[in-house]
């Protein structure tokens, strides 16, 4: 069964008794009852009705934990690519010579960073970091922030992050030599 089913099925059984139930007791209360069924009738409703709605969890249960399990592979997808894409900002660092500060500059300014924050949070001036903008992306043969951030998207459109990311670190290092 899908879970489509699953939840369809689960929700139905669970209406169905509480609409039991709500409308038993309305009945009860209003008095409007036409013909009064006998009360072992009664109580084998209600022990259906009781039953339904224990039954009704067990899908519900079942959705539960394949959507627990389908968040936890999704997790661990999002952990590969996130390491396979750091694996790949480095691998290209490395390619294009860039010095620890380029480096750093590099990263933030993929993050969307612009020249001010990054001349901020790293405690240099924007001349400075202007400099080594320039110098990345002289090295990375690009003229500007959106071509460098473009080089790394056109990579990862490419399925090159979906091959690094099923190969083990170690064999993705040897394959770039």
């Amino acid at each position: 069964m899908t879970v489509r089913i699953l939840l369809f099925l689960a929700v139905f059984i669970q209406v169905a008794c509480a609409v039991f139930f709500v409308s038993d007791i309305l009945l009860t209360i209003s008095g409007s009852r036409s013909n009064p069924i006998s009360w072992q009738t009664r109580e084998l409703l209600q022990i259906g009705a009781a039953v339904g709605l224990v039954l009704g969890v067990i899908p519900a249960a079942l959705v539960l934990r394949h959507s627990l399990r389908a968040s936890a592979r999704a997790s661990t997808q999002l952990r590969a690519v996130s390491g396979a894409f750091a694996d790949l900002l480095s691998q290209r660092f490395t390619e294009w010579g860039l010095t620890r500060a380029e480096r750093d500059v590099a990263l933030f300014a993929i993050k969307g960073m612009g020249i001010a924050e990054i001349a901020a949070l790293r405690d240099r001036s924007q001349g400075t970091v202007k400099a080594q903008t320039n110098a990345i992306y002289r090295k990375a043969g690009v003229s500007s922030h959106a071509q460098l951030l473009s080089l790394f998207i056109d990579e990862l459109m490419a399925d090159g992050l979906e091959v690094a990311a099923l190969t083990p670190a170690p064999a993705r290092a040897n394959a770039g030599r």
